[in-house]
């Protein structure tokens, strides 16, 4: 950024400071550039005269003073913008006629600088029209641009013909051609004009096709006038390339290169070169034709000139030369003024009506009222569909209620969400909620068993439909249940393709029920102790590549017979019965079936299979429970007296409103 700072009336300075040494890009806006520059750290400060050019390494222009009084003494800062940068902001321009069918046009521009869009309109439009004026102006000045190199040859060859002309007159003091031969020199000169004509316009057309078969650029094509060529159609064509190219010019400030308006130019472009070069090769072949015959001519009558005396006939010779450049040179004097005459009086097709100036200093936006109806509009319609949507779309399973619409099997019990990082709620908080329900949970179980007069060790098996239900977490809390009531407990894990419940009691997964069932350890050997008394755990070890298969074997029965003789209850944590066949294996030393359903979580439709094998008999004894259950009323009842307070659950401390709402998000 530049940091300008007026002075005096006619003074200001420039300052910069550059923190770092570093690469900074440069914009040149005349050739819309850009340049990189490498600038050491450090500051520049200097003072300039308005008016004045400034040529610094990171800036070169003009600051020019405007009308407005100067205000001294105040730092402005300038950051300096490419054109597409700039002129971004200005990209509303609304243009529309005047009336229906009217020429005159009308440009509107809203915006906040009021000063800065009146001079941006009348910029504009002075812009355009210099800029029409160059493009209409281009064919004369491509036409007086050659005209003016051919005069400057002409004109060197002129005289150096009229030196050797007065040279050879005082050498021989020859003033003039004899009259006898006066005749034979004005018929010979005639020809000399007439192939230097044709000559000229076969050199232009030859020229003029070649630039075209080889350029895309057609705005330096000068007129076939210049070359004497007067015939209708070449002069007609290459003045609809030259329109086309111009139109193709014009385009460009309003259009993206792909726009399909620059192809449909280019082929009118080409459908009339393909046109225009055969009329030039036919033009080429009477050119050339009356072209041999003035050469015959020519070559009868040099030989007539053989005959002549010596200086005679060295004099006609450069008499020819003479006169042959001094027509030529009359000729292109003659054509350059025409051009100039020609440009001169043409006109801008765009012309100023009104200058811009302020129609209406009122603010026109934004609608602040329609603002606020659609903000109550969208504020309250966008959040009651999206909670449509949502409710609509939401296939998961929510409620007890509808559990019991979309399944006959009985509800054991409801699992409240835990809010705590350890897996081991009961035993790290015993008295919260979650316990309570896992307690409730105990309870349940025992009135199953007694239902089914189930004696000494009783067997639950704890499982769900797919993984993430929160299966092992009830297990182990369960287990955990059993052991604070002083039963001896075991905590088997049986999902052998997936264990988990070593990590939670900090013991080893390197062996467990896979060694037993392979026959490589003993029961004792792979049963691990826990800090909780009564809670063994045996894990169930490295995963092997059958299984389903080992819970098959016979030693699968051995090992739960061994089991019920040592412990009061067994608590058996599967696979997801919706993604194996494992569960369905040991379901039969089940005493009871546990089926794991995690609000929000669990489909619909993944009930439809436990269903299923609940109505054939393939699960009996198997019940429902509800885990991660949260609503919003609250269980639980205490009572307080003075600063004591006593409460029958004792949960997390609820959070203020903003610390939950940033929790959640």
């Amino acid at each position: 950024d530049l940091v300008f700072q007026t002075l005096t009336d006619s003074t200001f300075n420039i300052k910069v400071e550059h923190k770092d040494a570093q690469n900074i890009t440069l914009y040149h806006y005349g050739r819309k550039l850009d340049t990189i520059i490498a600038l050491e750290k450090g500051s520049f400060e200097r003072d300039f005269k308005f008016g004045e050019s400034i040529r610094l390494p990171f800036f070169e222009g003009v600051v020019e003073r405007t009308r407005q009084p100067l205000q001294t003494k105040t730092p402005f800062y300038v950051k300096l913008k490419s054109i597409d940068e700039a002129t971004s902001l200005y990209t509303g321009i609304r243009v529309a006629p005047e009336s229906t069918g009217s020429s005159v046009l009308k440009l509107t521009l809203s915006g906040t600088n009021k000063a800065r869009l009146v001079d941006f309109l009348n910029k504009t439009v002075e812009v355009l029209r210099v800029n029409l004026l160059e493009q209409k102006n281009q064919f004369a000045t491509n036409t007086i641009s050659f005209i003016e190199d051919r005069l400057r040859e002409q004109g060197d060859q002129l005289e150096t013909v009229e030196d050797e002309l007065n040279a050879f007159r005082t050498r021989n003091a020859i003033v003039d051609i004899d009259a006898e031969n006066t005749d034979l020199s004005t018929k010979i000169a005639g020809l000399d004009t007439r192939q230097d004509n044709l000559e000229r316009q076969i050199d232009y057309l030859q020229t003029l096709e070649q630039y075209l078969r080889t350029r895309t650029d057609y705005s330096s094509v000068p007129a076939p006038s210049v070359a004497g060529i007067t015939e209708g159609s070449i002069v007609a064509f290459v003045t609809k390339i030259i329109s086309l190219a111009e139109e193709r010019s014009r385009y460009q400030y309003a259009y993206k290169e792909n726009n399909p308006i620059f192809a449909d130019i280019d082929r009118q472009i080409n459908a009339t070169k393909t046109v225009l070069f055969e009329n030039i090769d036919s033009s080429n072949s009477l050119l050339n034709s009356e072209l041999n015959r003035v050469n015959a001519e020519l070559a009868s009558y040099e030989a007539k000139i053989q005959r002549l005396p010596r200086e005679q006939q060295d004099l006609l010779k450069i008499q020819r030369r003479y006169d042959l450049n001094e027509q030529s040179f009359n000729l292109f004097l003659s054509k350059l003024n025409e051009a100039r005459l020609v440009k001169a009086a043409n006109v801008s097709d765009v012309s100023i009506v009104d200058k811009a100036k302020l129609s209406n200093v009122a603010q026109v936006g934004p609608n602040t009222r329609l603002n606020y109806v659609l903000a109550l509009l969208f504020g309250g319609l966008l959040p009651l569909i999206f909670i449509f949507l949502k409710v609509f779309f939401d296939n998961t399973i929510h409620t007890t209620q509808e559990l019991e619409r979309l399944s006959k099997i009985p509800i054991l019990g409801v699992i409240t969400r835990s809010k705590m990082k350890s897996n081991l709620v009961v035993l790290d908080k015993p008295r919260s909620s979650m316990s309570e329900s896992f307690r409730a949970l105990r309870s349940s179980l025992q009135y199953i068993y007694k239902k089914q007069g189930v004696e000494g060790a009783k067997t639950v098996l704890v499982t769900s439909s797919v993984a993430g239900e929160g299966k092992t977490f009830c297990s182990m809390n369960l287990a955990s249940v059993f052991a604070l009531s002083e039963k001896r407990t075991v905590l088997i894990g049986l999902d052998l393709r997936k264990p988990k419940i070593f990590d939670d009691f900090e013991i080893t997964n390197s062996y467990g029920v896979v060694n037993y069932l392979i026959k490589d350890k003993t029961l004792a050997e792979i049963t691990q102790k826990t800090n909780l008394p009564h809670l063994d755990i045996i894990t169930s070890g490295p995963i092997p590549p059958n299984p389903s298969e080992l819970l098959l074997k016979e030693s699968m029965a051995e090992m739960m017979a061994e089991l019920q003789e040592q412990y009061d209850y067994i608590i058996l944590d599967s696979a997801p019965i919706g993604l194996v066949a494992d569960s369905l294996a040991i379901a039969t030393y089940a005493d009871a079936i546990i089926y794991i359903v995690k609000q929000g979580f669990t489909k619909k439709a993944m009930l439809h299979s436990v269903n299923t094998k609940y109505k054939s008999g393939e699960l009996n004894n198997i019940s429902f429970v509800l885990n991660y259950f949260e609503q919003k009323a609250k269980y639980g009842y205490g009572y307080s007296y003075g600063n004591y307070k006593y409460s029958y659950h004792i949960d997390d401390e609820k959070k203020p409103w903003y610390k939950r709402m940033f929790s959640k998000s």
